[in-house]
Order: structure tokens, then C-alpha cells, then sequence
């Protein structure tokens, strides 16, 4: 099992769309590192749900219900499955990671625009504890 962070702008798609839907397909991506980063999503892997836009926060978790599948028309078509698991305790905005000298070379500080992020295990176990106020 593998980790990750999705983003995605709320005005468009957010966590309680996803949570009233019960699940959705992951796609629409077109930045090369991230769409190598969605191919590498396998059924199973937890996925950190971001905000963009104004609210720059990890809100919630989701769990891969089917890993990367490619249209077979168009390679750069990747998607996913996704379900929701819950929202975050509260959640864990942009600034706070970037001081957070744990998480200063993760890839959502370094790469803001990366919309599909590998995220390290302590890495999410830090995001845990941020989202419970440790």
C-alpha cells in the first residue's frame, strides 16, 4: 500500500461532493510528473484529499477502490477510483506544512502546482498528528 495527495479546486470538485457521491472517478490530469505519479496508484493506497484555491488544506482521506487504468484511445487519459474514508480532524493548511520542518522537502511544499503527490509514510503520519492538534 502507497500513499498520496490528491488536489483538487473545491469550487469544482470537493471532499463533500465526494462524500454525498460515495465515490468517483480520479482523472483530467495532464502534467507529465503527475500523470506518473497517477499511473503509479494501485487499489488500496490511501490518498490525502487537498483543497486548492483559497483553502490550501489537506480535508480529508480517501481510499483507492480501483488503481490506474489508461483509455485505451488516448494514453494520457489515466484515471482512478475513490472513495471517501472521513474528513481530517481539522484541517491541515498549506502554511503549516511549510513550517513544519518534517515535511519541508516533501514535494507539496517544494512543487505547489503537482496536482498527484507521493506521499512517505511519516510524512502522513505527521499530517495525522497536525490535523489532531499534536
Amino acid at each position: 500500500m502507497a500513499f498520496w495527495l490528491f488536489k483538487e479546486e473545491p469550487d469544482h470538485y470537493s471532499f463533500a461532493d465526494l462524500q454525498k457521491d460515495g465515490s468517483t472517478t480520479w482523472n483530467g490530469i495532464r502534467n507529465p510528473v503527475a500523470l506518473k505519479n497517477l499511473r503509479s496508484v494501485k487499489r488500496g493506497d490511501r490518498v490525502f484529499f487537498y483543497h486548492t484555491g483559497k483553502e490550501k488544506a489537506v480535508v480529508g482521506e480517501m481510499r483507492v477502490t480501483e488503481g490506474a487504468q489508461t483509455s485505451p484511445d488516448d494514453p494520457m487519459d489515466v484515471s482512478v477510483q475513490v472513495a471517501p474514508v472521513r474528513p481530517m480532524p481539522r484541517p491541515v493548511t498549506l502554511a503549516e506544512i511549510k513550517r513544519d520542518p518534517a515535511l519541508a522537502g516533501w514535494e507539496l511544499a517544494r512543487l505547489p502546482r503537482l496536482s498527484v503527490v507521493p506521499v512517505t509514510e511519516a510524512q502522513w503520519q505527521r499530517v495525522e498528528e497536525l490535523s489532531r492538534g499534536v
